[in-house]
């Protein structure tokens, strides 16, 4: 396992792929490469980037990597093997609609998936009914909305408003975040939790959530 975390801080993603096909082949189960691999070196970067050691680059880098060994790999072994990976709640996360700016969203939920949750990413451009849709079909714990763009912002209102229009608000909490995007505005339209930062989001939603 420690090739693959290794791997993932070398932020390329044929050597991320080549490890966790190596451990894979090695009869290493799948939930444990996600969780003592990718995760991990996860992690390793995320508290790095905290640190000011690596740059927005390094962990977009490795999240991509990650991402597409998930995908491409292991995710398609655990549908087989119907495997489920322990989850601490069911995150949908998008750039609300008219934004189409996804890099530090992509990180968000990259940092959520290896926090331990459940990451439905539904992208950027994300219309409201989508965002509403998508959290009744996963039943999702927490719907977390991006605005890179000061004129997307009120998309996040919105989403607030599906959500309480649907009878939904009581069941699920509202993140928000994106460039623009200021605690007093997610105090203003009702959501719960407000990220500066992917580390941030991650902490804040642990919070809003109740997990230690």
């Amino acid at each position: 396992m420690d090739e693959v975390v290794a791997a993932v801080q070398t932020f390329d993603v044929e050597k991320v792929m080549e490890a966790t096909n190596k451990a894979l082949n090695a009869g290493i189960d799948p939930l444990k490469i996600i969780e003592e691999g990718l995760t991990k070196g996860l992690k390793i970067v995320g508290e790095k980037f905290g640190s000011g050691e690596l740059f927005l680059m390094h962990l977009v880098a490795a999240a991509e990597a990650s991402k597409k060994a998930l995908s491409e790999i292991l995710e398609p072994r655990i549908a087989k093997a119907k495997a489920e990976r322990k989850s601490l709640g069911k995150i949908v996360i998008g750039t609300v609609a008219g934004d189409i700016h996804d890099i530090g969203k992509n990180i968000v939920a990259s940092m959520l998936f290896a926090a331990g949750f459940e990451v439905h990413d539904l992208g950027k451009d994300v219309p409201v009914n989508q965002f509403i849709d998508k959290s009744k079909e996963v039943r999702a714990n927490v719907v977390a909305s991006s605005a890179l763009l000061s004129t997307t912002m009120p998309m996040q209102h919105e989403i607030v408003k599906a959500l309480v229009s649907e009878g939904m608000r009581g069941k699920v909490k509202v993140m928000v975040g994106g460039a623009p995007v200021t605690q007093d505005w997610a105090k203003e339209i009702g959501a719960d939790g407000y990220g500066e930062n992917a580390i941030e989001a991650v902490n804040v939603t642990k919070r809003v959530l109740g997990i230690s």
